[in-house]
């Protein structure tokens, strides 16, 4: 299995890739004109998309003209890095602003009857940060870190209000017979699509916290696997197969309803006083660059990008009027873990003591100035084993699996991944690592394992084989 690369950290943090860092699936778009001590906080969240789904990033066939004109008034990041490459832990990462050496949730984890591993108690989030700075708050759409009578329950980790999925497994039927409304759970009749109630709650709380500052996380499902659609518009006369006529119609509804939001930003006179980040997903993209659909939509882009979801192998956007300069793109790296600082200094907010954080601001940077200066990046992932990352520099050194050698990329001249530079460069793989060693803390929930293997019993033998 690959291993996140660089591009999938983009993509999981702005546009797209498909490793556990992926720069270019956050596509944090700021939308604000002027300052303010408090200035509302959105941010976007899709689910399993690629930065190749957009057109600001070279796709044609797909249709997402509200993102791509974002692109156009503000900061593109090239590479923003998701947490890992799996949802629940990704997006631990960005409330928490912990990287997943220290992170509480480190991969996907079920509990039953329903929902996943939750946050602890004690681990304060982004929300609970600007709650306590006077912020109205609301998760919209998918939350998956916790259960209503856990410690991770949304309504318990800072959030005046919840609508939507709370189980990622759920989460994967767009036609479903429930939704929460807060933890009140919402009988429907399986025949009404998520995404139109989940919009339409979005929009409402916003309208009635308008007079206020408000930070909503608008973690929508849009194109996560099921592929469902209720209607699929423009691509219903093409030639395609059903998936890419799903799949790219759930993409460009999830653009639409991107639109409506800044549009009523902009009807209640917000834009100015609101920064919206966007990001096209969490962990990147569903399809392999060489499954049909993937080559189909060419998501892997001009640049060709190794990996996918679960794997390690490598934008986002920032609109602000007045503030962020338009039409700038910059490949100056940051990553999920840095959203929980951001946010502070946005809010004019003091982190407590009890806020241990593994990320920086980029304020500066989102403005149009240089990022904070730091030692490295580090991810790690435990499904469907143990694999870890780090980037430093224009170093990124992989190891696909416990007892596996590092593998070593220069990102600049090779952001593919294509030529493993370990055997030319023994001290820069002795740097990597030392930083792979110390920049986790070990966890007896999250162990590190190597891979299974499958054994089986050789014939006219007593012994086993491993595969």
């Amino acid at each position: 299995m690959n291993i996140m690369k660089r591009r999938d950290f983009v993509k999981i943090t702005g546009m797209g890739l498909s490793m556990a860092i992926m720069p270019e699936f956050l596509n944090a778009v700021i939308t604000s004109s002027s300052v303010r001590s408090k200035p509302n906080i959105i941010f976007i969240l899709a689910d399993d998309m690629a930065h190749g789904d957009l057109g600001c990033f070279g796709q044609k066939k797909i249709k997402t003209p509200n993102i791509d004109r974002m692109a156009k008034e503000g900061i593109r990041f090239t590479q923003l890095y998701t947490g890992t490459s799996v949802c629940a832990p990704s997006r631990a990462s960005l409330m928490t602003g912990l990287n997943m050496g220290h992170c509480p949730i480190r991969a996907n984890r079920e509990i039953k009857p329903e929902g996943q591993m939750p946050l602890p108690g004690d681990v304060p989030t982004v929300a609970e940060v600007l709650k306590s700075a006077g912020y109205a708050t609301a998760c919209t759409g998918k939350w998956g870190l916790g259960m209503f009578d856990t410690t991770g329950s949304p309504l318990k980790k800072g959030f005046d209000h919840f609508f939507g999925y709370n189980c990622q497994r759920h989460a994967h039927s767009y036609f479903p017979s429930y939704l929460y409304s807060d933890d009140k759970r919402i009988e429907l009749d399986g025949k009404t699509y998520s995404q139109n109630l989940i919009a339409d709650d979005t929009f409402k709380w916003v309208r009635a916290h308008s007079n206020q500052p408000f930070f909503l996380f608008a973690a929508w499902t849009l194109p996560h696997a099921k592929y469902e659609i209720d209607d699929l518009g423009e691509y219903a006369s093409t030639d395609w197969n059903t998936i890419a006529k799903t799949y790219a119609a759930m993409v460009s509804r999830f653009d639409r309803d991107v639109g409506r939001l800044i549009e009523l930003i902009k009807e209640l006179k917000l834009d100015e006083k609101t920064v919206i980040f966007l990001s096209v997903g969490d962990n990147g993209p569903q399809f392999a660059p060489d499954s049909e659909t993937g080559k189909f939509f060419e998501e892997a882009t001009e640049k060709q990008f190794r990996g996918f979801k679960r794997t390690m192998y490598e934008g986002g956007f920032v609109r602000w009027p007045g503030q962020v300069p338009a039409g700038k793109v910059s490949d100056e790296p940051w990553a999920f873990w840095d959203f929980l600082p951001t946010c502070a200094e946005l809010a004019g907010a003091k982190l407590p003591d009890n806020v241990k954080t593994d990320g920086l601001s980029v304020v500066s940077a989102i403005m149009g100035g240089r990022m904070p200066e730091r030692p490295y990046f580090y991810w790690e992932l435990h499904e469907p084993h143990f694999m870890q990352a780090t980037r430093f520099d224009n170093w990124k050194a992989v190891r696909p699996e416990l007892g596996k050698p590092v593998e070593l990329y220069n990102l600049k001249t090779d952001p593919g991944e294509q030529n493993d530079l370990a055997a030319k460069n023994p001290e820069i793989v002795a740097k990597a690592e030392e930083i792979l060693k110390t920049a986790r803390v070990d966890s007896p929930d999250w162990p590190m394992k190597p891979a299974k293997r499958q054994v089986k019993k050789e014939k006219g033998q007593g012994k086993t084989a491993r595969q």
